[in-house]
C-alpha cells in the first residue's frame, strides 16, 4: 500500500472523527437544553410548593403567637389582681393597726394623767407622813426622857435588861421543848426497838450448844486400852505425837478420854481411834498413816459443814475460802458456846431484824454468818490481831461488799460503823451471847468479876451503890445527888467505863449507867 493510500485513509479517519465529535456535540447540546427546561420547571414547581408552605408555617406560627400572647396576658393579668389583692390586705391591716395604735394612744395619754394625779397625791401624803413622823419622833423622844426620868436607867440599860430577860425565856423554854421531843424520841426508840429485838427473839429457836475440851473415847473392853497403849507407850506417845492430844487412859470402865482445846485435832484423834480400834493393827506407822487419812477426811468435812450451812442459809456467791472456814467454825468454841451454831444463830436474827427494818435481809445473814470468822485464825502471826478486824480482811480479801466488811469490823466497835447492817450485828450477837445457858462460864470466877465491876464503880466519890446486872453486861451506879450534879454524873459515868476498861478482863461489852435522883419529902401533920 502506498502513502498516498494510507493518507487518504488517514484524512477519512480524522474527517469521520471530527464529523463524529460535531454530530455528538449539536445531540450533547440538544439533550442539555432540555434537561436544563426540566430542571427550570421543576425548580419552578418547587419554589410554588416551598412559597405555599411557608404561607402556611407563617400563618401557624402567627396563630400559635396569639396564643401564646393571649395566655401570658391572662398569667400577666392574674398576677396583677393577687398584687392589687394583697395590697388591699396590707393597707387594711395598715388602717387596723392604725386604728388600734391611735386607742393605744388615747389609753395611754389617759394613764399618764391618772398617773400624774396619783403621783401629786402621793407626793402629798409623804409630806404629810414626813411630817406626822417628825411629831412622832419628838413625842416618842419626849416620852423616853420621861420614862428615863422615872426609871432612873438609860434606853440601852433597859434595852440590855429586856434583851436578856427574853433570851432566858427563850433558852428555857428551847430546853423545855428540847428535852420533850428528845424524851418522846427515846420512848418510841425503845419501843420500837424492844418491839423487833422481841419479835425477833421469838421467831428464832435454837439449841444450847454448849462444847466441852474434852471428848470421851468409848471403847468395848478393857482389853482394848492396853492395845491403845502398846509397848512400853509407843502407840499412845505415837498417838499424842501425830494429833497433839492428851490421851487419858485411867481407871474409868470403857472410856479413853481425849484433852485438847483445838477441836478439830480432838475429833481427828477421835476418829483415828475409832478407825485403828476396828482395824485391829496399831503400831506407830499405821496410826501416822490412818491420821493422815483422817486429817484428809477432816478438811472435806469442813468443806461440806461450810456449804451445808450456806445451802440452808440461803447465801450464794461466797468464796470458797470463806465456805472453808465457816465449816472450821463447827470445831470452835467461844466461851463455851459451838462458834457455828452461834453464827447461824446471829445470820437468822440478823435476817429477821434486817426484814423488820426494810433492809436486804440476805445481806444481813452474810454478815452475821461471817462476823467471827476472824476467831478461826489460820496462822500464829493472825493470832494478834483482834478477831473482828482480822475477819473484815478477810472478808475484803475475799471480795465481800463494803456494808459486809464494815459490819465484821464495827461489831465490837474497832472502827467506825458506817452502815445500818452494823449495829444489828453488833446486836444479835449480842442477843446470841446473852441468851442463858448459850455460854458456859466458871461459877467462881463469874461471881468474882460481878464483885470486882461493883467494886470499880465503889472507889469513886459519890457513889451510894452499885449493881452488876445482865451478866455483868451492865453496871448500875446510883450517886448521892448532893455531892454529885448532872454534869458531874456524866463524867463519872466515862470515868467509870474508862476504869474497867483499863483495869477489867471481860467478854463483850459493859454499859455504865450513872443514876442521880433527887427526893423531897414532906410530912403533913
Amino acid at each position: 500500500m502506498d502513502i498516498n493510500t494510507i493518507l487518504y485513509i488517514v484524512g477519512g479517519l480524522i474527517l469521520g472523527i471530527v464529523l463524529g465529535y460535531v454530530i455528538a456535540k449539536s445531540l450533547e447540546k440538544g439533550k442539555a437544553s432540555k434537561l436544563i427546561n426540566d430542571a427550570q420547571n421543576e425548580s419552578k414547581s418547587i419554589l410554588k410548593q416551598a412559597a405555599a408552605d411557608a404561607e402556611a408555617l407563617k400563618k401557624d406560627k402567627i396563630l400559635q403567637a396569639k396564643e401564646k400572647f393571649i395566655e401570658l396576658k391572662s398569667e400577666h393579668e392574674k398576677v396583677i389582681l393577687s398584687r392589687d389583692k394583697k395590697m388591699a390586705e396590707a393597707e387594711k391591716r395598715i388602717r387596723d393597726k392604725e386604728s388600734q395604735i391611735s386607742s393605744e394612744l388615747s389609753k395611754a395619754k389617759k394613764s399618764n394623767k391618772e398617773l400624774e394625779d396619783k403621783i401629786k397625791d402621793y407626793d402629798f401624803r409623804l409630806e404629810f407622813l414626813d411630817k406626822k413622823r417628825e411629831e412622832v419622833e419628838k413625842t416618842h423622844k419626849s416620852q423616853i426622857k420621861q420614862l428615863e426620868v422615872i426609871s432612873q436607867l438609860s434606853a440601852e440599860e433597859a434595852k440590855e435588861q429586856l434583851v436578856e430577860s427574853l433570851k432566858q425565856e427563850a433558852k428555857t423554854d428551847a430546853m423545855a421543848y428540847v428535852q420533850d421531843r428528845v424524851e418522846e424520841a427515846k420512848l418510841t426508840a425503845q419501843q420500837e426497838a424492844k418491839k423487833i429485838v422481841i419479835n425477833t427473839i421469838q421467831r428464832i429457836g435454837t439449841e444450847e450448844a454448849i462444847d466441852n475440851c474434852v471428848s470421851v473415847f468409848n471403847i468395848e473392853s478393857d482389853d482394848v486400852k492396853g492395845r491403845i497403849i502398846g509397848r512400853e507407850g509407843r502407840n499412845i506417845r505415837a498417838i499424842e505425837a501425830a494429833t497433839g492430844v492428851e490421851i487419858i487412859v485411867d481407871d474409868t470402865p470403857e472410856a479413853i478420854i481425849l484433852s485438847c482445846f483445838d477441836s478439830v485435832r480432838r475429833e481427828i484423834a477421835r476418829l483415828s481411834l475409832h478407825k485403828l480400834v476396828t482395824d485391829g493393827r496399831i503400831h506407830p506407822a499405821r496410826i501416822e498413816e490412818v491420821v493422815r487419812k483422817t486429817e484428809k477426811q477432816i478438811e472435806q468435812e469442813i468443806i461440806e459443814v461450810g456449804k451445808r450451812t450456806v445451802i440452808d442459809l440461803g447465801i450464794h456467791g461466797l468464796h470458797p475460802e470463806l465456805i472453808k472456814m465457816v465449816g472450821r467454825m463447827k470445831y470452835r468454841s467461844s466461851y463455851g458456846q459451838n462458834l457455828l451454831q452461834h453464827s447461824r444463830e446471829v445470820a437468822k436474827l440478823c435476817g429477821v431484824m434486817a426484814a423488820e427494818l426494810g433492809l436486804n435481809p440476805k445481806m444481813a445473814k452474810r454478815a452475821g454468818l461471817l462476823h467471827d470468822i476472824g476467831k478461826v485464825p489460820s496462822s500464829e502471826a493472825d493470832i494478834e490481831t483482834p478477831h473482828a478486824i482480822l475477819g473484815m480482811q478477810w472478808a475484803e480479801k475475799y471480795g465481800e461488799k463494803p456494808e459486809v466488811c464494815n459490819a465484821i469490823g464495827a461489831h465490837h466497835d474497832e472502827i467506825e460503823m458506817t452502815t445500818l447492817l452494823s449495829p444489828i450485828i453488833q446486836v444479835c450477837d449480842a442477843i446470841s451471847g446473852a441468851r442463858p445457858g448459850a455460854r458456859r462460864q466458871v461459877l467462881d470466877s463469874y461471881i468474882q468479876r460481878l464483885k470486882d465491876l461493883e467494886d470499880v464503880a465503889f472507889g469513886f466519890t459519890g457513889v451510894k451503890k452499885a449493881y452488876a446486872i445482865q451478866a455483868g453486861r451492865e453496871l448500875r451506879v446510883i450517886v448521892e445527888s448532893e455531892k454529885v450534879s448532872d454534869e458531874k454524873a456524866a463524867g463519872l459515868s466515862f470515868e467509870i467505863s474508862q476504869k474497867i476498861q483499863t483495869d477489867m478482863t471481860y467478854p463483850g461489852q459493859v454499859k455504865v449507867t450513872v443514876i442521880r435522883e433527887t427526893r423531897a419529902v414532906n410530912i403533913a401533920k
